[in-house]
């Protein structure tokens, strides 16, 4: 028996034969060439089969996975259309009279390379969809035609990396699970496992390859465990999670509808964090009970120039129509450090995350803020929006962006444009400073919310980009946990509600702890929230548990 251990991207147990899909290298040419509008038209050309190529894709994804994970394939003919896609494709050909394949692959290097550079998760995902688009791109220029893959029954689909149109590609109903030797959580392949209850394990290494086809093989979705010629005691095993998390997962689908409330009846909602509308469908099918963290920046990067007032009233807008009546906290423009859209053309610095970010590039640019809360408070009209702020560290700061949104209000109340007067105005609570003075913080604002992987990142000053440091950005820490504590004091002492959106909320670990700070509000992947739900349902305050700052002493003030 062979064990190798990779990351878990969707839960559960399968066991099948593997069935290895080896990717043939793509040959790129790099030739001169002397007709440069010829080989322009040859690029057009080739762009608009795979663009038709896509649509079809689009189609059978609609009747196989569902309107949320088809619009992979509309995005990705938009990626094919997209200037800065098709700009690079022309300079290449024409400036350095190179082939359409050669500036193909140097358009996908070059795009994919900033996505990966980039902090979110999420984002740094996308890069694959850039390769995946660009090799399509490439195999109808180079008249390949994509091969039809025949696979055994229940068999469990081994690869380096698997693209979205792969995936897609392969018949559903053969399959027990994915095992990558690449890859990670975020990845289409990952994504596309999870909404379709199939067990992944992604990022195994080298340990998988293509010798390993033909092997009985068990895989453990939540682990991140692959086992190869398991034993008998290791199938035993895997049979009996098996049966468990069959019952568990019926018992998770009977909460919806169920209060986030615990034994001894302590109430404490569980949000979900969107950076589109496709998540906040995903949100409402978990039974989420509002949006705790509406990431706006996602807008910004990925569009190629500053999105307009109305294009940004329309996503808004439509967030709060498909909650219909359930809160939802959109945060304003959170760009720079490690999230960088090229048309702002900000400066380097040599510390981003302690430098010109979030509200502080509103401040300095108060054309993009007004923009976007003038299309924030349109949006307010048509559903139960609340406005966060992030970064905010200073009295005068939360003073001046609540100016900002009144100029915004003003203007639109001359125009005669209808917008909520009781709007809330929140800010996220993000460094140590806001922590601190969180109790005068509280008197000008509605809510807060703990943003705590930038809040552990400045307490502990262990820069979260760094993976050599990781050890020192210890999210447990009593520093992180008492200033959490602090926070929630203060604001229900000034009568507000106080909330988590960081990856701290989604820890089963601490969601006793936070019951007992009197934490209001958790806002989480929406995956995490049913579980989250059974979590704090089992909890009962009225026995003994961890002290409320995660420390065996509380200091007294």
């Amino acid at each position: 028996m062979k064990i190798l251990q990779g990351q878990g991207a969707a839960g559960g147990i399968a066991v099948g034969p593997v069935f290895f899909l080896v990717k043939k290298n793509r040959e790129i040419p790099q030739r001169h060439i002397d007709d440069v509008q010829a080989e322009l038209a040859r690029a057009d050309a080739a762009r608009a089969k795979a663009i038709a190529q896509l649509e079809t894709l689009y189609q059978e994804a609609l009747k196989t996975l569902g309107e949320e994970d088809a619009e992979l394939f509309q995005t990705h003919q938009m990626m094919l259309s997209d200037l800065d896609y098709t700009e690079s494709l022309t300079g290449i050909i024409t400036n350095e009279k190179m082939n359409a394949e050669y500036a193909v692959m140097k358009t996908s290097e070059t795009l994919a390379g900033m996505f990966e550079n980039m902090d979110d998760p999420y984002l740094q995902a996308r890069s694959a969809d850039v390769r995946d688009v660009s090799g399509r791109l490439l195999d109808v220029l180079q008249g390949r035609d994509p091969a039809e893959v025949i696979i055994r029954d229940s068999a469990i689909i081994a690869a380096d990396d698997l693209s979205p149109s792969e995936t897609l590609g392969l018949d559903r109903s053969k399959i027990a699970g994915f095992v990558t030797r690449e890859g990670s959580v975020n990845s289409h392949t990952a994504i596309f496992a999870r909404n379709m209850g199939i067990p992944a394990v992604v990022a195994l290494g080298d340990g998988l390859g293509p010798d390993c086809g033909g092997m009985m093989a068990a895989i453990d979705g939540a682990s991140g465990t692959l086992y190869l010629e398991p034993d008998d005691a290791v199938m035993a095993r895997m049979r009996g999670e098996y049966e468990n998390q069959k019952q568990e997962k019926a018992g998770l689908a009977a909460l919806k509808g169920q209060p986030n409330r615990s034994i001894d009846g302590r109430l404490m909602e569980l949000f979900a964090n969107a950076g589109s509308l496709d998540d906040i469908d995903s949100a409402l099918s978990n039974d989420a009970r509002g949006i705790g963290l509406f990431r706006s920046e996602s807008l910004y990067l990925e569009s190629k120039d500053y999105p307009s007032e109305d294009r940004q009233f329309e996503i808004y807008k439509a967030a709060a129509e498909k909650m219909a009546g359930r809160q939802v906290i959109i945060r304003t423009l959170d760009i720079g450090a490690d999230k960088q859209a090229g048309y702002f053309k900000l400066p380097p610095e040599q510390n981003p995350a302690l430098g010109l970010r979030a509200i502080r590039i509103c401040f300095d640019r108060p054309e993009i803020f007004i923009t976007q809360l003038r299309a924030l408070y349109r949006a307010s009209a048509f559903g139960n929006i609340a406005i966060m702020f992030p970064m905010i560290a200073s009295v005068w700061e939360l003073r001046q962006a609540i100016g900002f949104a009144s100029q915004a209000k003003e203007q639109l109340a001359e125009e005669g444009r209808a917008f909520s007067p009781d709007l809330k105005l929140g800010i996220m609570i993000e460094t140590p400073a806001a922590a601190i003075i969180s109790d005068i913080l509280a008197r000008e604002a509605d809510f807060f919310s703990i943003g705590t992987n930038d809040l552990t990142q400045y307490t502990l000053a262990a820069d979260r980009q760094n993976s050599s440091i990781g050890k020192y950005a210890d999210t447990h820490h009593q520093a992180v946990l008492r200033l959490i504590r602090l926070t929630a004091e203060n604001a229900h002492k000034a009568g507000i509600a106080v909330g988590i959106c960081g990856e701290l909320a989604g820890d089963p670990s601490l969601t006793e702890t936070f019951l007992r700070m009197g934490i209001d509000e958790l806002s989480v992947s929406p995956p995490a929230i049913l579980p989250l739900r059974k979590k704090i349902r089992e909890t009962d305050l009225r026995l003994a548990g961890p002290p409320d700052d995660g420390s065996s002493f509380i200091v007294q003030d």
